[in-house]
């Protein structure tokens, strides 16, 4: 099959250095194969299995460069870091080529197409913040961009890509069963996700997909072709999802994530501002905490607090988690104004407090200002604000306050 000279092309980089040594530990891999999972792909026996026998696995992750990582992300990287840590090849795939597409997954529309240089700049720190989670000092790791052999697929090689998936296997997705009842338009070149993301499984050769729960159809496309052009078995591991109490993913299309970029203060404040249900699934897919130590934890804000310093610690250091955990009991729990506080100057002596607002840089727009104001979300000088139309008088040390964590001080 001429599509396949990719698998050729991916050949030399895809070495890897044999030195490190495959543990077989049973007990290791039980916690590999329990904690944070969802699901296994054709089943954990099997790949149980294939783990103790001393086998080195090829394992890859693919991350599309839509925007920044948060920790939806880090779960699956963590899950990763103990693979590597058993010796086990590591692929972390940009898609810099499917980004481009637009993943479908619990999309009620279509993705907004994203350009070639878009891509480039939202994937421009990954590997630093990959860093952060995966050994990149160890020699079983490897970044690898699938723009690299998917474009050099031709229309002949793309025909016989698509000649093995059917459209009735694509249209069994939820997301296209709702947008079909709801009158929405699919797009024909979100049929062509899933299979451009079968494609690097084969053309990389690997031998597990680690991904969230979200993305088993993708993942098991994958395992489907692997399956009709090589006869090979291809596993697939899910990752368990971060959800609110209301189902809903913590991530990039509900506003409620935390990127892995974040300065420590406001990352520790986030994960605290979150409800206390979600606790228990962070800990077990984000931290090495025993969840026997978890259940022991009675207080909720001592469980959450615990989980924002080891969260904190391992995007950044263990310091910035005490002293991120030391500004955040000052403003809260105490009540007092950070120890830095951003200043700006305003010339004007009174100004309506809506303009004030604008000023300040705490908002993007008069309107969103005067939502904040009527949900009484914001203060001047500790009290709060309900009037829109208040006029302020505008000194120096005057301190604004919009919402929890943002503050500002007139100089």
């Amino acid at each position: 099959m001429e599509f396949w000279r990719g698998s050729k092309v991916m050949k030399k980089s895809l070495k890897i250095s044999n030195g490190v040594k495959i543990v077989t530990n049973p007990k290791k891999i039980e916690e590999v194969l329990t904690r944070g999972v969802e699901n296994i792909y054709p089943d954990r026996e099997t790949l149980e299995k294939a783990l103790r026998s001393g086998k080195k696995l090829r394992i890859y992750n693919g991350i599309d460069p839509t925007g920044k990582l948060h920790l939806g992300h880090m779960v699956v990287l963590r899950k990763l870091r103990q693979f590597q840590d058993l010796g086990h090849e590591i692929i972390v795939l940009i898609g810099d080529f499917t980004a481009t597409i637009g993943d479908p997954t619990d999309k009620k529309a279509a993705r907004k197409p994203l350009t070639r240089e878009q891509v480039l700049e939202n994937a421009k720190n990954y590997k630093k913040q990959i860093g952060k989670i995966l050994d990149l000092g160890k020699s079983n790791i490897r970044f690898l961009h699938n723009e690299k052999w998917t474009n050099k697929l031709k229309p002949q090689d793309m025909l016989e890509l698509a000649s093995h998936f059917t459209v009735a296997r694509l249209l069994e997705r939820d997301m296209f069963q709702e947008r079909i009842k709801a009158g929405r338009d699919i797009h024909v070149h979100e049929f062509l996700y899933p299979i451009f993301q079968a494609y690097d499984s084969v053309t990389m050769d690997v031998d597990l997909e680690i991904g969230g729960n979200d993305q088993t159809f993708n993942m098991l496309a994958g395992r489907m072709l692997m399956k009709k052009t090589k006869n090979k078995e291809k596993f697939v591991l899910t990752t368990k999802l971060l959800t609110d109490p209301t189902g809903k993913k913590m991530g990039k299309t509900e506003g409620n994530m935390v990127n892995l970029d974040e300065k420590p203060q406001e990352m520790y404040g986030k994960i605290m501002s979150w409800p206390d249900e979600l606790i228990n699934i962070v800990f077990e897919t984000c931290t090495d905490t025993p969840m026997s130590e978890v259940k022991k934890i009675s207080n909720p804000r001592d469980a959450k607090a615990r989980v924002a310093r080891e969260i904190v610690s391992i995007c950044h250091n263990e310091r910035a988690a005490r002293e991120a955990e030391k500004e955040f009991n000052r403003v809260f729990k105490r009540k007092e104004l950070p120890s830095k506080v951003p200043e700006i100057k305003i010339k004007e002596e009174s100004l309506n407090i809506l303009e004030l607002l604008m000023k300040s840089r705490l908002i993007n727009s008069k309107s969103e200002a005067k939502r904040l104001i009527v949900q009484k979300g914001v203060k001047i000088d500790g009290r709060v604000q309900d009037d829109w139309k208040k006029i302020v008088k505008i000194k120096k040390e005057t301190v604004i306050q919009v919402g929890k964590r943002k503050f500002v001080k007139v100089v």
